[in-house]
């Protein structure tokens, strides 16, 4: 019987790969309105996708050069959306 195993798609930059890596280990989310990332400040999500980073990095990437990656990209993402009204005073 073949077997198949499963593979991430092809990815055209690091960043790209990073942003795959965060969304699979749940550690960001999309605004449902407006598309942006936004963080889900889940530190066990960062941690998994440190872990995947480590692990599964590219081809021709260095353990340390992807995990720098998704720290970089985790750090650029914010936990709010740019374009949402931010939330009214209390």
């Amino acid at each position: 019987m073949l077997m198949i195993k499963d593979r991430r798609p092809a990815i055209r930059t690091l960043r790209g790969w990073a942003i795959g890596v965060l969304q699979e280990a749940g550690a960001i989310h999309e605004c449902e309105e407006h598309g942006w990332a936004k963080d889900r400040a889940d530190p066990h999500a960062r941690e998994r996708a440190i872990a995947i980073a480590r692990q599964d990095h590219p081809e021709g990437i260095s353990a340390a050069a992807a995990v720098a990656e998704v720290r970089d990209v985790l750090d650029s993402i914010g936990d709010t959306c740019p374009e949402c009204p931010p939330p009214p005073a209390e």
